[in-house]
Formats: structure tokens, sequence, C-alpha cells
């Protein structure tokens, strides 16, 4: 493999290790959305998940906190049948329509945390529509690891305290990238030849990752919102622009 691509995906590692030290999430966006200039979609999934999940050990070993089980169980349920049916998925994702799709992902979903704030919170829906996001964040984490986004939106929108926001989100996507690692392996979408490259990713990341979350403690929600969601919704734009004129043709 071409040194500049070595280094492309170590770069992308460290910076969203960084990221997800953080704030508990996001790694699978921040990574894929410079490795996928690079790397297939399979090769950048494995690498996701694989890097999210031992983020995400970091995380809860760094940056301990407590969960209600009741809370957080109609997410993990959800999060459950939702991981198999995104494995299934990703094989026959095409470079061009899994760039525009993680495009869209973020141009969307990054406005939408910016400006959840300012949107009325949630009420409604209980622990049924707990469950649905959790399928949702089941069904993006075996399509690359992307376990964080819909339940990070919904518990903003939800008005959850900052810390419990973390416990959930934090135990959310390590129990789901567990099982979407187990899939991955079970399918045959992890094969022996992408060992090299995960042995390069872990590494990587991991001592951004625990920087990222011993400034955890101490950052203002407000900036990290302004520097994390801008810079994934240029990065999002940036995808747009490079898929849509192929898909088209």
């Amino acid at each position: 493999m071409p040194s500049s691509v070595i280094v492309i995906v170590a770069l992308g590692a460290a910076i969203a290790g960084f990221v997800q030290g953080l704030s508990g999430f996001a790694f699978g966006l921040v990574a894929m959305s410079i490795w996928v200039w690079v790397i297939d979609p399979q090769l950048a999934a494995a690498l996701a998940v694989t890097g999210a999940l031992a983020g995400q050990v970091v995380a809860a070993i760094t940056v301990r906190r407590g969960f209600a089980i009741g809370l957080l169980a109609p997410f993990v349920i959800g999060g459950l049948a939702g991981v198999p049916l995104g494995a299934f998925l990703l094989p026959h994702l095409d470079m061009h329509w899994f760039k525009a799709i993680l495009g869209a992902v973020l141009v969307l979903w990054c406005p939408a945390m910016f400006l959840s704030k300012d949107l009325p919170r949630i009420t409604v829906g209980g622990r049924v529509a707990d469950a649905a996001i959790g399928l949702g964040g089941g069904f993006l984490g075996g399509l690359g690891g992307f376990t964080g986004t819909l339940p990070t939106l919904w518990c903003t929108l939800r008005g959850y305290e900052r810390d419990v926001q973390r416990a959930v989100i934090q135990n959310f996507n390590l129990s789901m990238l567990a099982v979407t690692l187990l899939v991955y392996v079970a399918s045959g979408l992890i094969t022996r030849t992408m060992l090299p490259m995960i042995g390069l990713v872990l590494p990587a990341m991991l001592v951004p990752a625990v920087v990222g979350a011993r400034i955890y403690v101490g950052l203002s929600e407000a900036a990290f919102r302004r520097l994390v969601l801008g810079l994934l919704t240029a990065s999002g734009i940036a995808l747009l622009v490079a898929s849509v004129p192929h898909l088209l043709r």
C-alpha cells in the first residue's frame, strides 16, 4: 500500500480518536470522511468499527459515567436489531453512493446539532421512540461504525443533561460497536488482509483518544460544538461535491 495512504489512514485515526475521546462519539464520522478518499468502503468500515470500539474502551476507563439501565435498555434493544441490517447492506454499496450517503448524513446532521439548543424538547414517544432511535443507530453502526449519530441528536432533543447524555451515548456505542465487530468477523467483512491496517489504526488513535478524554472535563460544550460540527459539515460538503457529479452522469 502506498505510503501516502498509510499516512492519511493514520492521520484520520488520530483525529477521529481525539474527537471521540473529547465527545464520546463520532470516530466513524470523522475517520470515514478522511479515509473514504483513499480506501474502499468495506475496509474503511472495518477500520472505523475497530478504532471506534477501542476509543470507547478508552473513554469508558478515562471518563467514567454511571448509567441507568432503564434509560439505556431501549436504545440497546433497538440497536441489536439494526446492526445486522447495516452490515448486510455494506458490501453492496459502491464508492460514489457511499460518499454521497456519508456526505448527506454529515450535512444534515451537523447543522441539526448546531440548532438543537433552539429546537423544542421532545417528551413524547417514551421507550418505543428511544428503541427506534437505537435501531437507526445500530443500522448506521453496521454500515460503518456511526452508532452515535442519531442517539446523540435524540438525547440532545430530549434535553438530557451533559453527563447523562455522555453516559447513554458512551455505553450505547460501546455495546453496539462490540456487536458490530462480532457481526463483521462472523460474516467475513473483516479479513486477514485487513489486519495490518487495523494494527496501524489502533496505536494511531489511542493517545489522541486519551488526550481528548482528559480535555473533555474542562471543555465547554459550546466550544466543542463549533469546532467539531464545523469540521464535519465541511467534510460532508466536500464528499457531496466529489460524489454527486458521478451519480448524475
